[in-house]
C-alpha cells in the first residue's frame, strides 16, 4: 500500500510531466499498470480504449511538437488540456481517499501541470525565434525523454522523482526569468535605436 506522501509525490511528478506531455504520462502509467498491475496506478489508465486514445494523441503531439510555430499553436490549444489532465490524474491517484485528499491531489497535479506547461510554452516561443527546426526537434525529444524517465521512475520511487520534477520546475522558472530579462533588454535597445533614428 502506497503512503499519502508517496501518492502526493506521484501526483506532483505526474502533474509536472502532464504540463509537458499529458498523453505520454497516461501512456507510461497505463502501460506500467497493464504490465505489472501497480497498486498506486488507477486501473482506468490501463484500459485499452484509454491507451488507444492516449497513443493517438501522443503521436499527433510527437509530430506537432517538432515543427516551429505549429508547436506553439499546439501549446496554446493544450493550455486547458494539460493542467486538466494533471488534475484528473492527481485525483485518480488519490483513489478511495477522502474528498480532501482527492482535492489536494487534484490541485497538486493540476497546479504543477500548469506551471510546467507555462514554462514549456514560454521556452518554445523563445526557441521559435531561431530559424532552423533542429532546436525544436531537440527540445521536443529532450522533453519526451524527461517525461518518460520521471514518470517511469516515479512509479517505483515517487519521492525522488518528485524532487527531480521540483528541481526541473525551479530550473525552468529561472530560465524563463533569464529569457524574460533578455527580451526586455533587447526591446529597450530596439526602442532606443528607433528614437535615435527618428
Amino acid at each position: 500500500m502506497i503512503s499519502a506522501v508517496e501518492s502526493l509525490s506521484l501526483a506532483f511528478s505526474s502533474g509536472w510531466a502532464s504540463g509537458i506531455n499529458a498523453y505520454l504520462v497516461v501512456l507510461v502509467l497505463g502501460i506500467a499498470d497493464k504490465i505489472n498491475d501497480f497498486d498506486q496506478i488507477p486501473n482506468v489508465l490501463a484500459r485499452w480504449d484509454v491507451l488507444a486514445v492516449a497513443g493517438f494523441l501522443y503521436a499527433m503531439e510527437f509530430i506537432a511538437d517538432k515543427i516551429p510555430y505549429i508547436d506553439s499553436t499546439w501549446d496554446a490549444i493544450s493550455t486547458a488540456i494539460r493542467p486538466t489532465a494533471g488534475a484528473v490524474i492527481g485525483v485518480l491517484l488519490a483513489g478511495d481517499a477522502s474528498t480532501l485528499q482527492q482535492a489536494i491531489m487534484g490541485v497538486v497535479g493540476g497546479g504543477t501541470a500548469l506551471i510546467s506547461h507555462l514554462i514549456k510554452s514560454g521556452s518554445r516561443l523563445a526557441i521559435n525565434a531561431s530559424p532552423e527546426p533542429a532546436s525544436n526537434i531537440g527540445a521536443s525529444l529532450i522533453e519526451d525523454l524527461a517525461v518518460l524517465g520521471v514518470v517511469a521512475y516515479a512509479i517505483e520511487h515517487p519521492r525522488i522523482a518528485a524532487g527531480i520534477a521540483g528541481l526541473a520546475m525551479i530550473l525552468g522558472l529561472l530560465l524563463m526569468f533569464v529569457i524574460g530579462k533578455a527580451i526586455r533588454r533587447g526591446w529597450r535597445r530596439w526602442k532606443q535605436v528607433e528614437v535615435q533614428s527618428a
